[in-house]
């Protein structure tokens, strides 16, 4: 893998979120510490028939790379000619959805429903990596549809053979969503299954959560999802936590410091109000842990303009 795209222990990643890792957020996170970003879900026939909405989930900078394009769909049509618009867009790396469980996804044959379709899934991800080169392409899975039907260890090497660089792997299965315990020996045994990068995603909500399961599973790298939208400096407690270092204290100062980067940011990357109703979406998780959070909470997410919002981040202090 090129030195310019990252894939270690000592460099996490932010997953792809659908509705939140828009350009201010990635921006963030890089600047706390994320080495790879990946863009929220992209539409593959949605770019191809130019969804204004799809397009502006595009929207990028030179400071935001190495970044990752997921697509999503399940007709080799139209993710070819996707690929196609994005590699003359100028955009150079990209990962397939098949994890994710949503219903609306999934109604479409997309996301984990291609899980369903091993030979689906396998062909998209051979079209990608065709269109894009060698190392180039990831894909996301999950264990299978199903719990009791795991199809991850067979899928694995014929993703491999299709031309996958990475595979990360969210070890629940479809049906489960977010629901139980995710399965970390199951990262362990894709390890031994494949000779490309695994990289691990589920239940990484604290930094000590990403070393540990570094340590346990023998993964290539980490992606943080949900514990950096509860903490987007879990990227910074990791970095710590893996140069041997005490780990940072959660301070009041620190959250006030980097939601007001975040303000700044997402006033500089995007609509104000589309920013704004964003930031009473994260501000809530950004605060749970402090004392007086949940008025904090019931203030944050009434805010109707930038000043209302600043003085609430400042009574934290």
């Amino acid at each position: 893998m090129s030195s310019l795209f990252p894939i270690s222990p000592h460099h996490p990643w932010l997953a792809p979120l659908a509705g939140f890792t828009d350009l201010s957020f990635r921006l963030l996170c890089r600047e706390l510490g994320a080495s790879v970003a990946c863009t929220e879900m992209i539409s593959a026939k949605g770019l191809v028939f130019g969804s204004k909405g799809t397009r502006d989930l595009l929207a990028t900078c030179p400071e935001d790379t190495p970044l990752v394009v997921q697509l999503f769909g399940a007709e080799p049509e139209y993710i070819a000619r996707a690929m196609d618009i994005l590699l003359e867009q100028g955009f150079r790396y990209f990962d397939l959805n098949s994890g994710c469980p949503v219903k609306k996804v999934v109604k479409t044959g997309s996301g984990a429903a291609l899980l369903k379709t091993p030979a689906l899934l396998v062909h998209l991800v051979k079209i990608m990596a065709d269109k894009a080169g060698t190392n180039r392409v990831g894909v996301k899975i999950r264990l299978g549809w199903r719990t009791d039907e795991p199809v991850y260890l067979d899928l694995a090497p014929q993703l491999e053979k299709a031309g996958a660089a990475w595979i990360t792997l969210h070890p629940r299965s479809a049906r489960q969503g977010f629901a139980g315990q995710a399965d970390w020996t199951c990262l362990a045994e894709l390890v031994k299954q494949v000779s490309v990068p695994v990289i691990a995603s589920g239940d990484l909500l604290h930094a000590e959560d990403g070393v540990r399961c570094l340590e346990q599973t023998g993964v290539a790298a980490i992606m943080f999802a949900r514990g950096a939208l509860n903490d987007p400096a879990i990227f910074r407690r990791f970095h710590a936590l893996m140069q041997g270092k005490p780990l940072p204290p959660k301070t009041a100062a620190e959250l006030v410091t980097t939601m007001e980067r975040f303000m700044a940011l997402s006033a500089a990357h995007g609509s104000e109000a589309r920013a704004l109703l964003r930031m009473r979406t994260l501000a809530p998780r950004f605060v749970r842990d402090f004392p007086g959070s949940r008025a904090a909470r019931s203030y944050l997410t009434g805010c109707r303009t930038w000043e209302d919002f600043a003085q609430g981040i400042q009574r934290l202090v």
